[in-house]
């Protein structure tokens, strides 16, 4: 008679092993806190799955199974992938969020296989973990300098979304990640030559990097300096209300054109529109903190500056995928600008 264990429980040991730091990364770091928190997120989604499905979550030690019981558990783990999946899916969830949730179930796996000596039959490899190219959606550099330049709109502006507008841009100009835009403290800028520069080690990566800054990032840094050197530069905010902030800044600021936007269910593209009505997407209701790192490459890429340069200061590595989508999207930018030139050319 084959012996089962509780699924849930093993999986909140888990969460608990890596947050003390029993379980590490394989160089021995410890695991970051946002990959904890994907962790805690996927848990509450299986308690879910198992409250509102009935489905049973357990797991069997493979080691005590005889071969007809070997074949039923690799069932039930096929079983089990196609009806969590499909959960997700009906919530409404599309390929990346689902196949993030089954990278961290296959991880939680390996963890009682390698951290546990627990015999899991290597179900996992059952499970497909699916992907999907979101779109890349930027600032053209004519919108960049929108909100670089225009004083009337600036002054138009209430004090926190003038705030909002110079975060923004900052993280435009730098290709800095959200996360480490608020760690950065006046530690961070150096003056050479009366000329600011930004020294920063990525938080992700833990790649240096030094930015000569233009004249537009260093006043917002200078006006915004904190007298302690302690304190962070640009005062915390939420990132949903930041968002926020963002999409009311591309309305006033009329970034409104329509723009196609789909996902991906099962591999299949839905198009989405936005959920208060059946209007058309615009592009300031898709404004984002993402948009600020992917406009500051894609503008490096688009105005002209070697690829090999824009990695070093976004941190990519040589042959990073993501990096390439963005030389991808730069291509095809300039692509667009020299057909309306040659449009221009062309005979009546």
């Amino acid at each position: 008679m084959k012996l089962s264990n509780n699924f849930i429980n093993l999986f909140q040991l888990f969460i608990r092993d890596t947050e003390t730091g029993k379980r590490l990364k394989k160089n021995g770091e410890r695991i970051k806190k946002d990959s904890i928190q994907n962790y805690k997120y996927v848990l509450q989604n299986l308690q879910e799955f198992e409250e509102k499905t009935g489905f049973e979550l357990r797991i069997c030690d493979a080691n005590k199974l005889n071969q007809r019981e070997y074949l039923t558990e690799k069932n039930y783990w096929k079983k089990f992938y196609k009806k969590y999946t499909d959960f997700l899916y009906k919530k409404g969830c599309y390929d990346n969020y689902v196949g993030q949730n089954i990278k961290v179930i296959r991880t939680f796996f390996n963890y009682l296989k390698n951290d546990r000596d627990f015999a899991t039959g290597d179900f996992q490899r059952l499970f497909y973990v699916r992907k999907e190219e979101v779109d890349i959606l930027v600032l053209s550099p004519e919108q960049l300098k929108f909100f670089i330049h225009n004083k009337e709109f600036e002054e138009s502006l209430s004090p926190g979304l003038r705030r909002i507008k110079d975060i923004f841009v900052f993280g435009c100009t730098t290709g800095l990640r959200y996360s480490d835009i608020f760690l950065l403290t006046n530690k961070n800028f150096e003056l050479q030559d009366e000329q600011w520069y930004l020294k920063i080690k990525s938080k992700k990566t833990k790649t240096y990097s030094f930015i000569k800054l233009p004249d537009y990032a260093a006043k917002i840094f200078l006006n915004h300096r904190p007298r302690s050197v302690k304190k962070p530069v640009f005062v915390a905010i939420s990132l949903f209300n930041f968002n926020k902030s963002l999409k009311t800044l591309g309305e006033r600021a009329q970034f409104t054109q329509p723009v196609n936007w789909s996902r991906e269910v099962m591999g299949r593209s839905k198009d989405l529109k936005r959920a208060q009505s059946a209007t058309v997407t615009r592009f300031c209701d898709k404004m984002s903190s993402h948009m600020m790192r992917r406009t500051a490459i894609t503008t490096l890429l688009i105005l002209g500056m070697p690829e090999h340069l824009v990695r070093k200061i976004s941190g990519h590595s040589h042959g990073s995928a993501s990096f390439n989508r963005y030389v991808h999207y730069a291509q095809s930018y300039i692509d667009k600008e020299i057909e309306k030139v040659h449009e221009q050319l062309r005979l009546n």
